[in-house]
Formats: structure tokens, C-alpha cells, sequence
């Protein structure tokens, strides 16, 4: 059933190539489509799933000719935005010139506070991506899938979402002047539909969880209402998904042009832990940085952990949840990109680990108070399950690590919503000498 299902899934995907410009498509260094399973390759296009064994797509490049150091110093030269990378994405030469967001070139701060609190001596880092447009790494994402949107004729932006894709997409239509029409699960937390809905698109609620909501999307995707639609987590996915090299270039360059030893990075399909992989072995081959061992690790909600799962019971096979967790943007409980996490994670020597709700709401606060970062649920599952590896010993104190937070906590205010006055007093000196303040 589900093979008949992804071959479904591929003749949509064909089809959908079919209607679209007949014109050769110029997305920079990007060659072609490439089957993550078995290699097959097609032109550039709409498509997300391989015709020949219903495998993932994603884009294959030429980088050959380049020039290492004049490749380094037209990065350097770039734009403060993902677009000083532009040389390395899908994306029209002339992208820096159109509306856009343009978010990235976040901060890396380093995270002293919190390494004597983790006992890390080697070098700690955060990666605070709440400091994009909307205030999630998901403007880098969007940002690709809509030059690709552009590309390839849409006139409506699209997609499934678990919040903070839905407030990006919503902010990223708005400012191309394209429609946008996004699905969410119906619960989601009231900080991530008012900054979903306040772009003025339309934004609809599907009974059921984010599994549910991906799946009508995909179907939408194949029926004549969805016609002049990209999804761009399913049909532009292929392009959405590389906006998450950036992380890995950032960091890299942010760290003096070198690899760090050890990342830690929250999953949720999956598709942001696979991509910095593919980024950071893209900066090896081109000579960007020293080719030196890394490890990776995954990191995910007790309450939806069908990766860690697998990881932890030595599976191949990502067996679906259903999630039950304070992190609902990680909350997919059949993660496209799992088994290729789990290679990531084996190849390099890293892991993949879970943390409880307590855990994470506990790591919330230990991150805003050590480094003044309020992060999102998501980051406290990073920082709750940094916390965790070191203690377990998968993860080397002494060794430079950076970790991921994805997100900023004004949208999850309900995980710390038991936080709050220290004391109320009167207006004078002796009640608050009484309250022990002084």
C-alpha cells in the first residue's frame, strides 16, 4: 500500500512538470533533480519524487571550475543574508535584487555561561536562528522554495505546517506579492496562528495532527484545485530543503572557515539535520574548510521520538508515533528524512537522543538564564538533550560544539507560563527589605 502510495505520490509529481514552462529553468550551480535512493536524474522542476523507485528527490550541483579563494572572498564580499551564498544554492543570479525577507546571517554566540553549567571546556556555541524575520530558520527555507515558486510560474505559496513554517510562508508571499493559503493542525499554540494569520493570508486548520495535515496537502496537490500551487514542502521541497545548508555555511564561516566538532540539532522531518550534513561535506569538497571527522547529533521530544527510538533500539526502519509533546514544531511523527538521519548520525559517530517535557522547559530557562536566549521549545530539546549526551558521555566536553536553537520562545509561552513575579510589594523601602529583596 504504501509503495502504490509514493507511485501516486510521483506521477503527481510528473504531472505537475508537465504543466509547468517549457523554458530551461537557470537556478545557478543547480544541475538537475537526484534520487537520494538510486540515482536517477531528471531535469529541474515541481517534482519531489523519483519516477523510477519513489524515492526522495533533492538537487544535485556542478561546482566544477571553481575557484576556491575567489569563491571565499565573493561569500566575504556578500550580502549580511543567505544570499552572500547564492553561488552555492538554486536560486537566479540576480535573487539579492528581488523582494524578499532575506533572513540569515544569524548570531553564533558563544556560550561561556552555559559552558560551566554543562561542563563543556572545549568550546560552546548557540546558534540563534529567532533572530530571522519571523523568527524561525524557517524564513531560510521558505526563501529558496519561493525563488523556486517564482521560477517555475505559482501564483500561490503553500504548506503543511507544525507553526513556524506557516508564519514564514504567510510573511515571505506577502512581501513577493504572491497569494498564500497555509494548513495547520488545529491546536497549535495561539502565538503561532496569530503570527501565521497577521500576514493576511488565508490560514486553515485541519482536525488532526501535522501527519494528517501533510497528507491532505499531498492530495491537493494532485487535484485541478491545486493547480498553480507550490507547496514548498512537497512539490518545491527539494529546493525549500537545501535553505538549511546555510546553517551549516554560517556557522562554518562564523567559526573562522572551520568545521565544529560536534552539532547538536533538533529533528523534526528530519530535512534540516540531513541538509547541514550536505553542506558541511559541500564546504570540504570545494575547499572551504579542512576535511577533519565531525559527529552529529539528533535531538528530539520524549513525546515524539520515533527517530531516537530507532536509533536507540539499532533499527534501520523509523517506526511512526503519535506525537504528545510541549515541542508541537517538532512534532512529526513520521519524519520523511528519519532513515537518513539515522546514517547521518551512525556515519559520523554522533546520536540521536530524547529529552521529557520537564527536561525541556528546565533547559528553556537554563539557556535564557546562562546566555540571556529565550528559546522555543524546540531549543530546549536541543539544550536538554546536549545536556543529557554529555552526561551519558556521547558527547565531548572538551571538543567545540554548537548547538541549534531553531526558534523564540514568544511563541511557546505556554511551557513556561508558570513563570512569573519574583514578589509583589508595596511602594516603599521596608516591604521590600521584608520581601528579602535587598
Amino acid at each position: 500500500m504504501r509503495k502504490m502510495r509514493r507511485k501516486g505520490l510521483a506521477s503527481m509529481a510528473v504531472q505537475t512538470v508537465a504543466s509547468s514552462s517549457d523554458s530551461t529553468i537557470d537556478l545557478g550551480p543547480a544541475a538537475a533533480l537526484s534520487c537520494r535512493e538510486c540515482g536517477h536524474r531528471v531535469p529541474l522542476g515541481p517534482v519531489f519524487a523519483c519516477e523510477e523507485c519513489f524515492g526522495p528527490l533533492e538537487i544535485a550541483y556542478d561546482f566544477s571550475g571553481h575557484d576556491t579563494e575567489e569563491l571565499r572572498r565573493r561569500i566575504e564580499a556578500g550580502p549580511a543574508n543567505i544570499w552572500r551564498y547564492a553561488p552555492l544554492l538554486p536560486v537566479p543570479a540576480d535573487v539579492a535584487d528581488k523582494p524578499n525577507l532575506n533572513p540569515g546571517w544569524t548570531k553564533l554566540v558563544q556560550a561561556d555561561h552555559l559552558a560551566r553549567e554543562l561542563g563543556v571546556t572545549g568550546g560552546l556555541f548557540v546558534k540563534d536562528d529567532s533572530g530571522n524575520p519571523t523568527h524561525s530558520f524557517k524564513d531560510r527555507v521558505v526563501a529558496q522554495a519561493l525563488e523556486a515558486a517564482r521560477a517555475f510560474g505559482f501564483t500561490t505559496l503553500s504548506c503543511s505546517s507544525t507553526g513556524n513554517l506557516a508564519g514564514a510562508v504567510g510573511a515571505a508571499a506577502a512581501r513577493a506579492g504572491l497569494r498564500s493559503c497555509v494548513f495547520i493542525p488545529h491546536d497549535l499554540e495561539q502565538g503561532k496562528v496569530v503570527m501565521a494569520a497577521v500576514y493576511g493570508g488565508e490560514l486553515v486548520g485541519i482536525e488532526g495532527n501535522y501527519d494528517d495535515v501533510n497528507r491532505f496537502c499531498s492530495e491537493l496537490i494532485g487535484d485541478p484545485a491545486g493547480e498553480g500551487w507550490g507547496f514548498v514542502n512537497v512539490n518545491l521541497r527539494p529546493y525549500y530543503a537545501e535553505g538549511s545548508k546555510t546553517l551549516a555555511y554560517e556557522i562554518c564561516e562564523q567559526l573562522g572557515w572551520r568545521l565544529p566538532d560536534q552539532i547538536v540539532i533538533p529533528i523534526a522531518s528530519g530535512s534540516q539535520l540531513t541538509k547541514i550534513d550536505k553542506g558541511l561535506k559541500e564546504l570540504i569538497e570545494l575547499g572551504l574548510v579542512e576535511d577533519k571527522p565531525y559527529k552529529i547529533f539528533g535531538a528530539q521530544a520524549e513525546g515524539c521520538s520515533p527517530v531516537s527510538t530507532a536509533f536507540k533500539g539499532g533499527h534501520d526502519v523509523v517506526r511512526p508515533q503519535k506525537p504528545n509533546t510541549i515541542a508541537k514544531s517538532l512534532a512529526i511523527g513520521n519524519p520523511a528524512d528519519g532513515p537518513y538521519v539515522l546514517d547521518i548520525a551512525r556515519r559520523t559517530g554522533g546520536a540521536v537522543e530524547d529529552v521529557t517535557d520537564e527536561e525541556i522547559v528546565d533547559a528553556i530557562k537554563l539557556l535564557a538564564r546562562t546566555e540571556g536566549i529565550f528559546a522555543e521549545t524546540a531549543g530546549g530539546v536541543t539544550v536538554g538533550v546536549t545536556r543529557k549526551l554529555i552526561k551519558n558521555g556521547l558527547l565531548d566536553p572538551t571538543k567545540t560544539t554548537v548547538v541549534l536553537n531553531t526558534g523564540d520562545g514568544l511563541k511557546t509561552l505556554d511551557a513556561v507560563a508558570g513563570t512569573g513575579l519574583s514578589a509583589t510589594i508595596r511602594p516603599t523601602l521596608d516591604s521590600f527589605r521584608e520581601a528579602g529583596l535587598a
